[in-house]
């Protein structure tokens, strides 16, 4: 055996004293050598001893003196020693590896990254949701890539020089249709907004996927809010049926059943209702940023049906109480309006194009087409998540009127 590898590596501090760096020097050279290997350290620094011991301490390394402590042994001691000697381990920052997500992330692991080891002894941290079951997706990563590809620029991705040369009184209809839609749009901001603060950050990937939803919630009201604003007007009628209804997804303290009501049933008609105004809207502008808005609304939907496939695959009583939140939803709104008159009729109108009767035929039967397309599409995603056909068609009926 080489007697070289025996002797312990030396490393000379000289007068750069631990209060200004000198442990940085010991710390990288204890990093390159095995277990149970010791590293010797000289200085020229008055008082050093005193101050490596204590570095020593609180690191959890060993330390032996030479005779006359002109020099100091170091072992390199575990790296659960010391101050991380009770250290949390968080799991993976990785998400594909087994196990990388837990299925319960403490409380003391407050906002640390996952995968780091979190020292004893921080804050406790509440987060309403800190169980993987409650909330969370295997698809939420790729639906936060998608989101992030997907983001537009309203400055650019649309021409507000569009000149706007319709009817004065179609013109109206569609200043009445944004004010309900932006309305709308408030209440899927603030939904998965209010549960973004009570997520556990150990679960990053639906965490950022809430954030762009939120995000897109964002823009969605900028453009609506701008485009009522581009003839000249000012926001239309907000009613109170409107108001209650809307109401109902932001009381609901439940994630899984929020995210059903808003997500699932209520964007998912939205999209629908996205897609009839980019087919007869009076502009192209109307008609580009209800696309582009569609687009998003969509990828909300697929978040929340893959949510609720994730924990229905599991708890399979889940489903009962999704439908009798549709039903409670339903008797709450029993004696609201609904939509209320001024979008129905504004729908019509923009269906019809003119205020003219053959027109506004055409425009009553597009939005009885809509209504049918809104009900087939709640139907299906009903089906998907499960639920007997008979079932899923009286839910789909129960559905708000006001559509969100």
């Amino acid at each position: 055996m080489n007697k070289a590898a025996l002797l312990p590596k030396t490393i000379a501090i000289e007068s750069l004293g631990f209060d200004a760096g000198a442990h940085l020097l010991v710390k990288h050279a204890l990093t390159g050598l095995a277990p149970g290997q010791s590293l010797r350290v000289t200085s020229q620094v008055p008082g050093w001893q005193a101050l490596l011991a204590a570095w020593a301490r609180s690191q959890g390394h060993p330390l032996q003196w030479e005779p006359g402590q002109q020099a100091a042994l170091l072992q390199t001691g575990s790296a659960e020693a010391g101050r991380w000697r009770d250290a949390a381990h968080t799991g993976h920052a990785n998400p594909r590896l087994d196990g990388a997500v837990l299925e319960h992330a403490p409380a003391g692991w407050g906002l640390a990254a996952r995968g780091a080891r979190v020292e004893a002894g921080g804050p406790q941290w509440h987060f309403q949701l800190d169980h993987k079951q409650d909330f969370w997706t295997d698809s939420a990563a790729d639906l936060y890539a998608q989101a992030v590809q997907a983001q537009w620029n309203p400055d650019t991705a649309l021409d507000w020089d569009v000149v706007l040369d319709h009817p004065p009184e179609i013109e109206a209809a569609v200043v009445q249709v944004m004010t309900y839609m932006i309305e709308n749009e408030n209440a899927a901001l603030l939904v998965p907004a209010r549960f973004l603060g009570q997520l556990h950050p150990h679960y990053r990937e639906m965490q950022a996927a809430l954030a762009m939803q939120v995000a897109d919630e964002a823009r969605h009201i900028e453009v609506f809010t701008r485009r009522v604003r581009l003839g000249g007007s000012e926001p239309a009628l907000s009613t109170a049926g409107g108001q209650t209804s809307l109401k109902s997804l932001l009381d609901e303290p439940d994630f899984s059943i929020a995210s059903f009501l808003l997500s699932v049933l209520g964007e998912g008609t939205f999209v629908n209702l996205l897609q009839f105004l980019q087919a007869y809207a009076p502009d192209p502008l109307t008609r580009a940023m209800c696309r582009l808005a569609a687009r998003d609304e969509a990828r909300h939907v697929a978040l929340g049906m893959s949510h609720l496939l994730y924990r229905l695959h599991s708890e399979p009583a889940l489903r009962s109480r999704l439908a009798q939140a549709v039903e409670a939803r339903h008797d709450l709104l029993a004696g609201s309006a609904g939509l209320n008159e001024e979008v129905f009729d504004s729908l019509i109108l923009i269906g019809a194009g003119a205020l003219a009767p053959a027109a506004i035929h055409t425009g009553f039967e597009r939005v009885q087409q809509l209504v049918r397309d809104m009900g087939d599409g709640r139907f299906t995603r009903l089906l998907r998540l499960g639920f007997e056909r008979d079932e899923a068609e009286r839910l789909s009926a129960l559905h708000t009127r006001n559509f969100m």
